[in-house]
């Protein structure tokens, strides 16, 4: 894994990026000889699970429903539905709002 400094990235952005396509290897960017960030390599069919994997909210909810299985607070997807249709079946038709008349002076 290289280790490059902002300087050396900000003058050589184009080749730091060629390295890691080439060699499938993240670059770790560096601050006064300290790790703050990282050019990583991109797997295109990979790509839209990187981005779920790496986004906060997604990681933040996967951890509160993994804690919720552990509790046992969660049910199944066959409960689901019957829940859905209960809930559907007891509701009332959705009355569509009425639209205010327009008037002519």
């Amino acid at each position: 894994m290289a280790a490059v400094n902002v300087r050396e990235l900000a003058r050589n952005t184009s080749k730091v990026i060629d390295d890691v396509e080439r060699s499938k290897r993240p670059a770790i960017i560096t601050r006064s000889g300290r790790p703050v960030a990282a050019v990583v390599p991109i797997d295109f069919d990979a790509l839209e699970d990187w981005i779920l994997a790496n986004a906060p909210e997604f990681v933040e909810g996967m951890k509160q429903a993994d804690e919720e299985f552990r509790r046992g607070e969660t049910i199944s997807m066959d409960e689901l539905f019957a829940r859905i249709e209960r809930s559907s079946a007891k509701a009332p038709a959705a009355k569509r709002p009425r639209r205010p008349v327009a008037r002519r002076r």
